[in-house]
């Protein structure tokens, strides 16, 4: 077969027809490399088929060419996405059930550590209608009541001649429980005493009372007093080894001055150990005499000596109203 050499200027355009190329006349070697661009492609043409496996890369793919549309339903899994790149525009809404918290989303957290307080929050179904929201520890209270007794102080006596406590009665409660622990005396036989204070730390108020102490017959009496500075809880505590004093008292609107209202009861233990076994309860109530003050505390001390050791708290008692 001969060749004929023909310049590429010696032919005008359009002069070669396809009638003029026998089939399978143009062979690849006959073709420069790189000589077929994209002009020379007709569009559509070049389909999968032509395509070596693997053989497109992310460089010949334009930036967002690939959409959902590109890719096979349930095709793209967990390995595939970049840690911390799924946020919460991404995420339909109702879409993380119960189903799909872990088992340990709660007891594996760290406890609180305290008790509950006010401003503590619980997470709660509004109404059973699917909407959560936020709820203060306080506002369970309005559903399950705070309870009969609210504590408002406490201390533990360590010797001293009397002890103060002073800013536990105010406009928060009208009434109030306090109780008394194990209150032991240095000297034998002194009186247990209860002084109500207004807000300067004075007692400037008389009280009348009258109280009952019943033990063995050597040791029951009962006795009163009119406008008296204090109020005793216990005649004749006893100091030994053992003997020391327990029980409570109510105050009644302790805290309004002018108030022929103000009153208190009281019932104790008293607990003489000794040789001759004397055990006793004591019952009392009195009120002011003149109630001039406001009273927002009191003073607990022994006629003589000073306490020793016991323990003191005070709670306000809820209006159930």
């Amino acid at each position: 077969m001969s060749i004929i050499k023909v310049k590429t200027g010696g032919i005008t355009a359009d002069a070669i027809t396809a009638t003029e190329i026998a089939d399978n006349a143009v062979v690849t070697a006959a073709i420069n490399a790189d000589a077929v661009t994209d002009a020379k492609i007709a569009d559509d043409v070049v389909g999968t088929e032509h395509l070596t496996a693997n053989e497109v890369d992310t460089t010949a793919l334009g930036a967002d060419a690939v959409t959902g549309a590109q890719l096979a339903d349930n095709a793209v899994n967990s390995e595939h996405y970049t840690d911390g790149s799924i946020d919460t525009a991404h995420i339909a809404d109702a879409q993380i059930t119960t189903a799909k918290l872990a088992t340990a989303v709660l007891t594996g957290a760290t406890d609180i550590g305290a008790a509950i307080a006010d401003a503590d929050l619980f997470l709660v179904d509004d109404g059973a209608g699917g909407t959560l929201r936020k709820s203060a520890a306080s506002r369970i209270k309005t559903y399950v009541g705070e309870g009969l007794f609210t504590k408002i102080t406490g201390t533990t006596i360590s010797a001293g001649g009397g002890v103060t406590i002073q800013n536990c009665f105010n406009s928060t409660f009208r009434n109030y429980f306090i109780t008394f622990e194990r209150i032991k005396c240095a000297t034998d036989g002194a009186n247990l005493e209860l002084d109500p204070i207004d807000t300067n730390g004075n007692q400037t108020d008389e009280h009348c009372y009258q109280g009952l102490f019943m033990g063995k017959a050597q040791f029951s009496n009962n006795w009163s007093e009119d406008n008296g500075a204090s109020y005793t809880l216990m005649e004749n505590q006893g100091n030994a080894t053992g003997e020391h004093f327990s029980g409570f008292l109510y105050a009644f609107n302790p805290n309004q001055a002018g108030s022929s209202e103000f009153s208190v009861t009281w019932q104790g233990f008293n607990h003489h150990n000794g040789a001759a076994g004397r055990n006793g309860v004591t019952w009392g109530g009195g009120k002011t005499a003149t109630n001039t003050s406001a009273y927002t505390g009191f003073i607990l001390r022994m006629t003589s000596g000073n306490i020793n050791s016991g323990t003191v708290a005070v709670y306000g008692i809820n209006d159930p109203t």
